[in-house]
């Protein structure tokens, strides 16, 4: 299998940017468990206008990720692995068992409390975290394998926008709501008429934004419903929706996610940090991501494949895909970002001890999965020969 350019620069965008917010991330909780704690932390919380600094990543920045998202899904679709049913059916099932199980698992525990409302947190994957421990293994790793895991944590992300959209809006203004949309079908009329300069798109996605903002929706479901109203074209490199792709590569990858990263694991973690562990919320969203993910993952693709309604790649094994689920565990940002929506009123310390349970549940997660696929996926005949040679 050929990765196309978008593709590649997409994988080595989030390859890197993996590896970078692990490190941010390090520093973060270093930070906030320093003798500048309570500086650190108080900066994040110091407010620009109406809202903190946080709330501004949070609303605002990830909006651009979430676009970025939607520009990647829709050249799927188009082009790439998501392009023909068949190729298309293996992730989408895999992420839908990915997303069901651990929900699943999560409400067993939680359902008729008040922590029910986060059996989204364990239904996110992190696509620069899963993809930046993936590209750890080098050579070893199948292209099926990158392209499975890329589509199916695209895919979990956009399952995931849908959850925010669906059960996290509290009150909504249908009037800014409507107005948001009106705007989205005037930038749909401009790419019917063929309107290729991004400017309009970008003005008219900032006035987007500013209605869902204050319509109840979340904010940041504005970025992929822009995506899908700027033109594709034949997805060329001249194509509005190649060019501003390709832009927001880097500032998502190196600034937008490493931000968000810092932003929201200022974590002050106490000694008795492990109790809060012990809760049927933050062993929900553990086991949801350590075992409901690979568990959900792996036998909803294979059911899929039983059933006919897919194949396995040729070069895909089903160790490689269980692997690939145990790699989908790494909640982390997405992850953290429905706690904040999910629990948003029920107090900071429910919130604390479930990103706490989420970091956990990633570094397990992640650990788990790069071992499992190193010791099962063995190295191309390309580099056994090469090592042959200089031995």
């Amino acid at each position: 299998m050929k990765l196309t350019k978008t593709f590649k620069a997409f994988f080595e965008s989030e390859k890197a940017g993996g590896l970078l917010l692990l490190f941010v991330t390090i520093l973060s909780l270093l930070l906030a468990n320093s003798s500048i704690q309570t500086e650190y932390i108080a900066f994040w919380e110091t407010n620009i206008g109406s809202h903190s600094i946080t709330h501004w990543i949070n609303d605002g920045l990830m909006t651009i990720f979430f676009l970025l998202i939607g520009l990647e899904l829709e050249r799927e679709i188009y082009q790439g692995e998501l392009s023909s049913i068949k190729n298309a059916a293996l992730p989408i099932f895999g992420a839908f068992g990915g997303m069901v199980v651990p929900a699943g698992i999560f409400l067993l525990l939680n359902f008729g409390t008040i922590t029910q409302n986060g059996a989204g947190i364990p239904m996110a994957t992190d696509i620069a975290f899963a993809i930046g421990i993936l590209s750890l293994l080098g050579n070893r790793v199948p292209t099926s394998l990158k392209v499975f895991l890329t589509a199916l944590a695209v895919i979990d992300d956009l399952g995931a926008i849908m959850v925010i959209a669906i059960f996290y809006t509290d009150t909504i203004a249908y009037v800014n709501l409507f107005i948001a949309f009106a705007i989205m079908g005037g930038l749909f009329i401009l790419n019917r008429r063929k309107v290729h300069s991004l400017i309009p798109y970008l003005i008219g996605g900032a006035a987007m934004w500013y209605f869902m903002l204050n319509s109840g929706v979340h904010a940041t479901i504005t970025g992929v419903l822009l995506a899908f109203v700027i033109p594709f074209g034949n997805g060329g490199k001249k194509t509005s929706s190649y060019r501003l792709q390709h832009f927001l590569h880097n500032p998502v990858a190196f600034f937008i996610l490493p931000l968000f990263a810092v932003a929201n694991t200022c974590i002050a973690i106490n000694t008795d940090w492990h109790e809060g562990l012990n809760h049927p919320n933050t062993i929900g969203i553990m086991l949801g991501l350590v075992v409901g993910k690979p568990l959900g993952i792996w036998l909803f693709s294979f059911l899929a494949v039983s059933l006919g309604i897919c194949t396995l790649p040729r070069d895909l094994k089903w160790s490689s895909i269980l692997g690939a689920g145990m790699l989908g565990g790494i909640g982390f940002t997405m992850s953290i970002f429905i706690t904040l929506l999910a629990f948003k009123n029920d107090g900071e310390e429910v919130i604390t001890y479930s990103k706490i349970a989420i970091l956990v549940a990633s570094f397990i997660a992640g650990t788990i999965g790069f071992l499992w696929l190193k010791f099962n996926l063995k190295p191309t005949k390309k580099f056994a020969v090469k090592n042959v040679k200089n031995h």
